[in-house]
């Protein structure tokens, strides 16, 4: 299912109603209530489900859940998330379907993919407190030939918790020009470790370290994004599908916990009921 997330409910249904197994483009839908949906068709027809991986931080997933499991920095306290860009900063610009809800759903940004990233560090959330902004709020859509709202934030900022007892800040945005790297900081107890993703590197720190230094992991510890190949395992049953239909309402959950969080200008707790 290669289309935009608008369609992939509908879609997914129908090709597990037919008895088939369903390879799905993240996000995995427009909000939770349509992803549990597809989870409960998936669970029903017994057929392999899967979504599409994130690339992001996959290089150096394997070093980064050693590094964790082996407790390097020691416990982990904090954790920072940017993803900063200037794409939204022309005024001029036409609409893009990821600024439609109707098209895109509840995803800001890489809101949705980085929570998968984080997910498969650190495990769920426990609760977000989002902001909003949006810099442009009409922009033309040459689909119909004239403006249309821009209903999904230009930018949103969001402090949370995680069930495993860490603090976490993102920083998405699509008004910052020349801003730093995207990367994830991590803060332990012990030390530090930032991986940068535009360079693909990881940089570490212990405590009475005065400065980051880049680690030098072997080729072997590397991981490739070879997404065909692993829907095809999993339908052969070679291997479990990655991200899972589960995994996908879990990301689509905190999605929409940001939304109603930055909506109502309130902290919102998960699981979300429902």
């Amino acid at each position: 299912v290669g289309t935009w997330p608008y369609m992939h409910r509908d879609c997914s249904i129908e090709t597990l109603k037919a008895g088939k197994p369903v390879f799905c483009q993240a996000r995995m839908a427009r909000n939770v209530e349509e992803a549990r949906e597809m989870l409960a068709a998936q669970k029903e027809s017994g057929q392999v489900a899967m979504l599409c991986p994130p690339p992001i931080g996959l290089k150096w997933d394997r070093v980064i859940k050693r590094l964790l499991a082996e407790k390097t920095i020691g416990k982990v306290l904090t954790i920072r998330v940017s993803m900063m860009g200037g794409d939204y900063l022309d005024h001029d610009a036409p609409i893009h379907w990821r600024q439609i809800r109707e098209y895109s759903g509840n995803n800001v940004l890489t809101l949705g993919i980085m929570a998968e990233v984080i997910h498969r560090w650190f495990g769920k959330h426990k609760s977000a407190m989002a902001y909003a902004q949006t810099h442009v709020t009409a922009r033309m859509d040459p689909a119909i030939g004239e403006e249309r709202e821009v209903d999904i934030p230009d930018a949103v900022w969001v402090n949370g918790e995680m069930e495993n007892g860490a603090l976490i800040q993102y920083s998405f945005s699509g008004l910052a020009h020349l801003a730093p790297k995207n990367c994830v900081e991590i803060y332990g107890c012990h030390g530090t470790i930032v991986y940068d993703f535009v360079e693909e590197k990881i940089l570490t720190a212990q405590l009475g370290e005065s400065s980051l230094k880049e680690m030098a992991p072997s080729d072997d510890q590397s991981k490739v994004w070879e997404v065909e190949l692993d829907f095809i395992r999993a339908v052969r049953g070679e291997a479990r599908p990655e991200p899972s239909f589960e995994d996908g309402v879990d990301y689509m959950e905190w999605v929409d916990a940001v939304t109603k969080s930055y909506r109502m200008g309130a902290k919102v707790t998960l699981p979300l009921g429902g």
